[in-house]
């Protein structure tokens, strides 16, 4: 995470970089400094999981009680000294840092492994030396914070960059968090969330500049190191070879130093006497063996610059935009030049594309510009289609570039130069000047990147062009973006239409009549905000906008590329970033626009064969989900979608995504469109909404029963009912914990819940802990996909669930306690217990699924809860665990015949590419 080595250097060999700050203090400066506005921290909250979370327990599911309480003390403190906290969570895993995602996958794995080792050795929770954050603990933080009335952000790309930007754009105290590269960020100043006292509240900041000091450098060279030295983008090995030469012609070795800090001052030292001496004349290929690398890492180098900002190490005279991968960086923006800020569109989105201007020539790089604006766009005409085609121009106007359109005409496709396309590059000709111009194109046709060329053209600078530009909206640009964000025009609210409303936030989105961009509502905010900011920022003074940047500047935070989507409708995609952007949602919006999922570690044994991974447990219901958002390919439709899925469990090597298809639905009155389950507010519109949440899990036969439980019990009965019918190896036992724990922790203080000591670790009841909060984040999804029929709060687990809590209901269980010692001689609890027991056990006779208990098995089928039993579950029928070679059968009594589906693993090294048939009902 972040630069490779530069913690431990600055830890060992820089400390004088890191000053012990007081929060207090720097906010009463703050204050004095900028009157009426109120002091703000932008938290990368991905960074504090670890910090937050200091219950003593974490091996059993998680102390949600106590976390939650954690989490109320923390934002407490900041806001009794007048500190506001702007929350960002990471919204999705961008392709270039894959690799490294799937790396820590793979290590944690065997971080787990050895945790249940230590398990079955010593029955008792390992070391926090070997802590390992609970399950869904970042999913459930964030609506946590939400209930606390913290203001909460999901990313469209990893969180950092966004942070970064986010407390530059609004002249924040500082970022809260524990990454270097808010160390390499040319932004505001960077706390440490591990060196935080709440008690005074003070912590270390880490300074920028006192490190550029240290090691003889600018403030702009700090990109070009980080990425020499490796980073989430730039592997640590990529170059290897030119740190250990640095070092060897590095004079000036401190032999008190570990080799990792001689390295990071050779290469530092490398850059200010030897780069620097040819900054300016030659590119950075020409000075650094970048070989076949060039393009990512120019990519690197450019993911730290913020909007506003640019790097000297750019040797491009029209300093403007560079391409890769389908994605637009932004090269130079300076906001104290007269350039503007370059920006890219969406074409759902329908806006314009301000480009940068060439600050040598002093003539503007051309834009794309709105049709009803007076100002022309350089055209060439395409002798075969007869349409006029935009074209880019470059410092001289004789040097046109002719941008061409593709087969659909409604999508042009700008074209760049360059001296010499060897690759195979597609080119448009230009019917004036006769000259060849390559296009950049994306791996599917109708991607073409458009470029816009310099005097030198080395490399393309791309354009993004909108087909129906109406109004030029400004948008920012990011070097790894997923999904570019809209900002908002105008500060004053217009009427909007109301979209699908959470019935526990009970916060409408609104869209605009033209654009459907949801708007900022707040009046007291003067400057723009990004779009799926919270409507209601319940500021007490309006935030400080730093007076070096611009207006245009202010509204190019977020990220902008252009992708293909797997959902057409524009109006439901707008309402589904809407939801993900504010944190109301989980995975809704990953699965509409990129098609691609992820779901972490769970403390699940390897070993162990008689409980399946949830990753398989839950699947059909994530397989009804795309079905409703994707559609099933029953519509008429040539391909059924697939959604690619980033599980981790035991025999993965992720060295691919699941490709899982959709699973049709089996709904009463048929399944309902998104539009009628997101945007109608109807009364009976609700009712519809439940229909399909419980056609998710295939409960519409327990409708009935269900709607006759209370809250908060109703969510929690409906996923036992679903996990007893998936998951045969489930006994009476476990049903009885699980009931019993729930009922018990409405009774229980935090205090009580902390107390609460337990006899021994049992691994079974770990990985059964963790199986059922990850059917908590399970029903985040459903309820979010189905326009919210239950309250959120109903199945958050600090309501329903209590880890230690339920292993001793398990252990008590195991024991052979009676029902009345599992609630505690409580005889209201006693009836209550009775009443779920009996929805639960009623609907899996209706799925011919017969809860008995573990000693009737025991009796009648001898080994089968052995750690070497054949467990079964009704999602895989055939299913070979990879690597394992031992099957998943379908057994016991009643087995639930499925509606046939495929889905598949691409194939593996070894050419074996695995095909199951998923029956699900």
């Amino acid at each position: 995470m972040g630069v490779r080595g530069l913690q431990g250097f600055v830890g060992s060999t820089c400390p004088h970089i890191c000053t012990v700050v007081n929060f207090k203090e720097l906010a009463e400066h703050h204050r004095n400094k900028h009157p009426g506005c109120t002091p703000t921290i932008v938290v990368d909250a991905m960074c504090c999981l670890r910090y937050w979370y200091t219950p003593e327990s974490w091996i059993c599911g998680g102390q949600w009680r106590e976390y939650f309480s954690a989490l109320r003390d923390f934002v407490k403190t900041f806001t009794a000294v007048g500190i506001k906290l702007i929350f960002f969570f990471d919204g999705m895993v961008e392709q270039d840092k894959r690799d490294e995602w799937v790396k820590r996958r793979l290590k944690n794995n065997r971080e787990i492994s050895r945790i249940f080792h230590y398990i079955k050795s010593h029955k008792e929770q390992p070391g926090r030396n070997m802590f390992f954050i609970p399950s869904g603990l970042a999913i459930f933080t964030r609506f946590a914070l939400k209930t606390l009335g913290q203001e909460t952000l999901c990313s469209l790309q990893e969180a950092d960059y966004e942070v970064a930007s986010y407390g530059l754009q609004h002249n924040c105290l500082g970022i809260l968090g524990e990454d270097t590269d808010y160390l390499i960020y040319d932004t505001c100043p960077y706390f440490s969330i591990s060196d935080l006292c709440l008690e005074s509240l003070s912590t270390v900041m880490l300074c920028r500049e006192k490190l550029c000091e240290s090691l003889d450098i600018s403030l702009a060279d700090l990109p070009l190191l980080a990425c020499l030295l490796g980073n989430d983008i730039i592997p640590e090995g990529m170059f290897e070879s030119f740190r250990y030469k640095c070092l060897s012609s590095y004079t000036s070795v401190k032999e008190n130093f570990d080799r990792k800090g001689n390295i990071i001052l050779a290469v530092a030292d490398h850059i200010s006497k030897v780069l620097h001496l040819h900054q300016g004349e030659k590119k950075l290929e020409e000075m650094l063996p970048l070989g076949p690398n060039k393009a990512l890492f120019y990519k690197g180098v450019a993911s730290y610059l913020l909007p506003g900002q640019k790097s000297p190490w750019f040797f491009q005279k029209p300093k403007s935009l560079i391409t890769l991968d389908k994605q637009v960086v932004s090269m130079s923006s300076d906001p104290e030049s007269k350039q503007g800020v370059p920006m890219c569109t969406d074409p759902e989105l329908k806006q314009g594309v301000p480009m940068c201007t060439d600050p040598e020539s002093k003539q503007g790089v051309p834009m794309c510009t709105d049709p009803e604006s007076k100002q022309g766009v350089p055209m060439c005409t395409d002798p075969e289609s007869k349409q006029g085609v935009p074209m880019c121009t470059g410092p001289e106007p004789e040097q046109g570039v002719p941008m061409c359109t593709g087969p659909e005409p409604e999508q042009g496709v700008p074209m760049c130069t360059g001296p010499e396309p060897k690759q195979g590059v597609p080119m448009c000709t230009d019917p004036e000047p006769k000259q060849e111009v390559p296009m950049c194109t994306g791996p599917e046709p109708k991607q073409g990147v458009p470029m816009c060329a310099g005097p030198e053209p080395k490399q393309g600078v791309p354009m993004c062009t909108d087909p129906e530009p109406k109004q030029g909206v400004p948008m920012c640009t990011d070097p790894e973006p997923k999904q570019g964000v809209p900002m908002c025009t105008d500060p004053e609210p217009k009427q909007g239409i109301p979209i699908c409303i959470d019935p526990e936030s009970k916060q409408e989105v609104h869209l605009e009549s033209k654009q459907g961009v949801p708007k900022c509502t707040h009046t007291e905010i003067k400057q723009k905000l990004p779009v799926g900011a919270d409507s209601e920022f319940k500021l007490e003074a309006p935030m400080c906008i730093d007076p070096a940047i611009k207006q245009q500047d202010l509204m190019n935070m977020e990220p902008e590329v252009k992708q293909e989507t797997l959902v057409s409708d524009p109006e439901i995609l707008k309402v589904a970033r809407a939801h993900h952007v504010r944190a109301e949602s989980y995975l809704v919006y990953n699965i509409m626009s990129s098609g691609e999922i992820e779901c972490s570690n769970t403390l699940e044994d390897a070993l162990d064969q008689a409980l399946p991974s949830q990753a398989f447990v839950y699947r059909p219901v994530r397989q009804r989900v795309y079905s409703l958002l994707l559609g099933d390919g029953r519509d008429g439709a040539s391909t059924c979608p697939t959604v690619k899925e980033w599980f981790v469990y035991s025999g993965n090597p992720l060295r691919h995504p699941d490709l899982v298809r959709p699973l049709q639905m089996n709904i009463p009155g048929g399944t309902p469109n998104l539009k009628l389950l997101w945007l109608n507010q109807e009364p009976g519109i609700q009712a519809r909404r439940l229909d399909a949440l419980l056609g998710c899990f295939d409960l519409s036969s327990s409708r009935e029963e269900l709607q006759a439980v209370e809250n908060p019990f109703k969510a929690l009965c409906c996923l036992l009912i679903y996990l007893f019918v998936q998951v045969d190896t489930l006994c009476l036992e476990d049903l009885h914990a699980f009931i019993a724990q729930a009922l018990c922790l409405q009774g229980k203080s935090t205090v009580q819940l902390v107390d609460l000591q337990l006899d021994y670790i049992d691994p079974r009841a770990v990985q059964l802990g963790s199986l059922l909060v990850r059917g908590l984040t399970t029903l985040v999804l459903v309820n979010s996909a189905c326009g919210f029929p239950w309250r959120m709060s109903d199945f958050m687990p600090w309501n329903i669930f209590d880890g230690k809590l339920f292993h001793q209901k398990y252990l008590q269980a195991e024991k052979g306690y009676s029902v009345e010692a599992l609630v505690e001689q409580n005889r209201s609890r006693l009836t209550k217990f009775h009443t779920l027991k009996s929805v639960v056990c009623k609907a899996c006779v209706k799925e011919n699924r017969r809860i008995v208990s573990k000693q009737h098995w025991r009796s009648h089928q001898p080994g089968r809860w052995g750690r070497q039993g054949s467990g079964s579950h009704r999602t895989s029928s055939g299913y070979s665990r990879a690597g394992q070679g031992q099957h998943w059968r379908d057994q016991g009594p009643g087995n639930r015949q499925y509606e046939p589906d495929h889905w598949r693993r691409y194939p593996s090294s070894s050419g074996l590419q695995l095909r199951v048939p998923d029956n699900s009902a």
